[in-house]
């Protein structure tokens, strides 16, 4: 995609596209953002567990059918140095708006299934406080690898049962030893 090819299919002079896009890089953010296609809906009954493991296996979906969304996170991961890892946001020169909305529109696509379970009063009993960043990580990380990985054998289902239960195992006893922690201070 160049800008002279966007502009000879928009019909439409460099200098209007600039007025609209600042930088190719707006552009295909832009781009990249009108083809996510919305986020899946978490089944609304059901033990925690089977329905994180819907929530995974959806997000999973999501990911195979959606090459544009897998595009854009690759993209977005590679940074303005693609020699090395990216830097933290911290350290490194502000995004464009156009990218940093590209940016919360997909974290808050994955987000939102998870939020809607983790803000239950049955997640907060079993799970107490939970970092919701990680807890993507450890649930999408798995199942994203494997779509990258391109491997033929590469079993989905089990991944996100594992991957499940793996969080909840971790989760539990972290929120255990907090209220450990907490008993033994009012002690």
């Amino acid at each position: 995609m160049t800008v002279d090819a966007v502009t000879r299919s928009a019909n439409v002079a460099r200098a209007t596209l600039y007025r609209h896009f600042p930088s190719g890089n707006d552009l295909l953010a832009a781009a990249f953002n009108s083809l996510i296609p919305p986020s899946p809906t978490p089944p609304a009954e059901g033990s925690l567990r089977d329905r994180l493991i819907a929530i995974v296996l959806a997000q999973a979906e999501a990911v195979a059918q959606a090459p544009a969304v897998m595009t854009a996170m690759s993209w977005l991961a590679l940074g303005r140095d693609l020699q090395e890892l990216p830097e933290p946001r911290h350290t490194r020169a502000p995004d464009s708006a156009s990218i940093t909305t590209l940016r919360e529109r997909i974290a808050a696509q994955y987000a939102a299934p998870f939020d809607a379970v983790f803000d239950s009063p049955e997640a907060a009993v079993e799970l107490g406080e939970v970092d919701r960043s990680r807890a993507m990580a450890l649930l999408i990380g798995p199942l994203v690898l494997g779509r990258l990985s391109t491997l033929p054998d590469f079993d989905y289902r089990e991944c996100a049962r594992a991957a499940v239960d793996g969080f909840l195992h971790v989760q539990r006893a972290h929120n255990r030893t907090a209220a450990a922690s907490t008993e033994s201070a009012g002690a």
